[in-house]
């Protein structure tokens, strides 16, 4: 069998049938339907063919599933799909990601792995990106660090 050169894009028909299914898990997200959402995003994610950290679709799927496992309170599941987001393209130095990363760690007690990635969510999208945030992940980081405004 010969294989697709592997360039971090894939085929348009697959891509568009990955957009569609995140597309309807977006629309359930926002209407705070989290877990009929994971189920869109797990769908799409079953689509992403292996090696799934070769591509860039992996790294926008795993932040909506990191995302509503957050908002929905499953912070290992966060976790988990944050850590591996770590590992695809255009993850490593995502702001979002690093603050949702150091967010679920915190609500799990893991302070000083938190307070690594709610650093490195700061230095890369700077104070705004905890706009909108509950205020005690910046509460914590500034118990932990000096100089955040």
């Amino acid at each position: 069998m010969i294989q697709p050169e592997i360039t971090g894009e894939l085929p348009d028909d697959l891509y568009e049938r990955i957009k569609s299914l995140c597309k309807k898990g977006d629309d359930l997200a926002k209407a705070a339907l989290f877990d009929e959402a994971l189920d869109q995003y797990d769908a799409a994610w079953r689509l992403v063919p292996d090696p799934k950290n070769t591509w860039e679709a992996s790294t926008w799927i795993l932040a909506a599933i990191a995302d509503s496992c957050f908002l929905a309170g499953y912070n290992t599941s966060a976790t988990e799909a944050l850590a591996y987001a770590m590992t695809c393209p255009g993850g490593l130095g995502n702001p979002f990601l690093h603050l949702r990363y150091g967010q679920s760690l915190f609500d799990l007690d893991q302070k000083d792995h938190a307070a690594d990635e709610l650093m490195r969510a700061y230095m890369g999208g700077g104070i705004e990106i905890f706009h909108g945030e509950d205020k005690k992940y910046l509460t914590f980081l500034r118990s932990v660090a000096r100089n955040i405004v």
